[in-house]
């Protein structure tokens, strides 16, 4: 039967049963699969019959992840990943040429601007960006060779929201394709497909996994544009394991039930940071505060887990403030039931100079907080102790 719901998607859109007739999905940890005989292994390799072959290329426990993925985003189809970096490389690594042009919104995942400015010139691929607030600019920046509009929404670490309907809009008026990271939203919270993307791009490894055990990524969309991504991935090998594919597919059953926590812990600890002396800004998207509030409202269903502030006193203010935690963890992740505190300036995007920090919002004393599952009360207790500095 057809599912009407994401939370039944979830949980329900599942591998046939074998013949043991069991209720939760085994793992299928075998790198290749068995053929009847040579003609059942020929029509295989040639593709006229749809089957496993080797699990570099498909295996039932990544198809059953990407499957979910696709039906929570709306999509045609899709293929997973080892990383989120995995996804994102590979996405534009099979779609583009040498003399292709990227426009992207300037704040991004500091991997993907380093990928941006470092790695893809090498192949004569250029990339020019615009700044989240300013979608008019856009259009200036599209020349004959740009293929793809690409962005984050909400955005890493800044927490900007970009409207994207408007470039659903832009990228349907040139003719170019609309590539959207949905990480921090999920598809619980935002569906860029609905707005004009082609493709959606999510780091597993975050809110998917949610409680930091395995890495992932996962591409879906248009059915044309994940062939010609599968085709490049089968041959170059960055393909989801089995194993985390089978962690992943169990841990999107209980995605809705975990952000609705995680977003109601997290609206708590963004109005008890508004009200905070040494703090100067708070950004969260379901705070009316913030400068694209009724953008957010308009495509998210919830605020999110993240929630980016900054301290009064700069680089010394962020470090002080990190040391000062208690509760809360420092890692170099996001998404987890614990929540999570960083100082992108010094770790996530030290890479970058300071003026390229500061054009995308990122401040010394910016910190980025990924509110976990903990009661709130703790983690504002926490917050409040650190805060007296």
């Amino acid at each position: 039967m057809e599912f009407d719901h994401f939370e039944t998607h979830a949980i329900r859109n599942q591998l046939e049963r074998s013949q043991y007739a069991e209720h939760s999905v085994p793992m299928y940890l075998t790198s290749s699969f068995v053929f009847e005989d040579a003609e059942d292994m020929r029509a295989s390799f040639s593709e006229e019959k749809e089957t496993n072959i080797y699990s570099r290329f498909t295996n039932p426990n990544t198809t059953e992840f990407i499957n979910k993925v696709v039906a929570m985003e709306g999509a045609e189809d899709g293929y997973a990943f080892a990383t989120g970096m995995a996804a994102v490389f590979s996405t534009f690594a099979s779609l583009l040429n040498s003399g292709d042009h990227i426009v992207s919104a300037s704040s991004v995942f500091g991997a993907t601007h380093t990928l941006f400015t470092t790695y893809l010139p090498k192949w004569n691929i250029t990339t020019s960006y615009f700044e989240s607030d300013n979608l008019e600019g856009i259009e200036r920046l599209i020349t004959p060779a740009t293929k793809i509009l690409y962005a984050e929404s909400p955005t890493n670490p800044g927490i900007d929201i970009l409207d994207l309907e408007r470039l659903g809009e832009i990228a349907k008026k040139h003719e170019i394709l609309l590539v959207i990271d949905n990480c921090f939203a999920t598809p619980y919270i935002q569906n860029p497909i609905k707005f004009g993307a082609h493709l959606v791009i999510h780091s597993a490894t975050k809110l998917m996994d949610g409680q930091g055990r395995v890495l992932g990524g996962v591409v879906v969309g248009k059915k044309e544009l994940i062939r010609d991504i599968y085709l490049f991935s089968r041959n170059t090998g960055p393909t989801m394991s089995p194993f985390n594919a089978w962690v992943l597919s169990k841990s999107l059953e209980t995605l809705a039930v975990r952000l609705d926590r995680h977003c109601e812990n997290a609206l708590k600890v963004a109005l008890f940071l508004e009200t905070q002396e040494n703090i100067s800004t708070v950004k969260y998207p379901f705070l009316a505060s913030h400068p694209q509030y009724h953008i957010a409202k308009k495509q998210m269903k919830l605020g999110g887990n993240i929630i980016a502030f900054s301290l009064r006193g700069g680089l010394a203010s962020g470090r002080d403030f990190l040391d000062a935690i208690q509760l809360c963890t420092l890692t170099a992740n996001l998404g987890d039931t614990r929540t999570i505190i960083t100082h992108p300036a010094s770790t996530t995007h030290s890479k970058l100079s300071k003026n390229e920090r500061l054009k995308v919002g990122i401040t010394d004393g910016l910190i980025r907080i990924s509110v976990g599952l903990e009661h709130v009360d703790d983690i504002i207790k926490d917050l409040e102790q650190a805060l007296v500095m």
